[in-house]
């Protein structure tokens, strides 16, 4: 496989795992998008190769990404003995406030699921239901932000989320397929 022309930015074996099987596929799974949700927001000023070193960390951290487990996590008599623990783990990055966000987004996250049946119905509103293909000859002509993971950002603040800035938010429909962004030489633009 290492014949194969991927994303210039896979370069080492945990990237390249991600890129060519995880990045840009479509995701319908809720507990899949809250992963990707703590995951991207940790990523925040940081590279994706720490958030992917530190991702079983976060799995065990977090309850295996389950949004009912977490939510137990933020209630007000346990929230901050919670933050505490974990900012102790080295298993994930010790940031206050990336922490505090992952353990309060379950709670909107479970009212959206309420509201409109899933996060997954939800989410693919912002793109009418189906991916947004783009056509990038290079790394450098990916943008940051979208006008839709601007809208989405601005729809989930609203609702109480955390840590979900417009370019966290386009990162998040890069990672579940929201959005191709496999530039057009790479094996997976297809």
């Amino acid at each position: 496989m290492t014949d194969l022309i991927r994303c210039s930015w896979a370069k080492n074996p945990l990237a390249v795992a991600y890129h060519d099987d995880e990045w840009g596929v479509p995701v319908y799974d809720d507990k899949k998008h809250f992963e990707f949700l703590i995951l991207e927001a940790a990523q925040a000023g940081l590279s994706w190769d720490t958030v992917l070193k530190k991702r079983e960390g976060y799995r065990e951290a977090f309850c295996d990404f389950d949004v009912a487990s977490v939510s137990k996590m933020a209630e007000a008599k346990v929230l901050e003995k919670n933050i505490e623990r974990l900012m102790q783990n080295p298993g994930i990055i010790r940031n206050r406030l990336k922490i505090n966000a992952a353990i309060s987004n379950a709670l909107p996250f479970m009212a959206i699921q309420e509201e409109f049946g899933s996060f997954s119905n939800y989410i693919w509103r912002f793109v009418e239901g189906k991916p947004i293909v783009n056509g990038w000859r290079d790394v450098s002509q990916l943008p940051a932000t979208s006008p839709e993971s601007v809208a989405l950002s601005k729809d989930l603040k609203k609702r109480g989320f955390r840590f979900v800035g417009p370019t966290v938010m386009y990162a998040h429909m890069q990672a579940t397929g929201l959005v191709n962004d496999h530039l057009l030489s790479c094996f997976r633009y297809q």
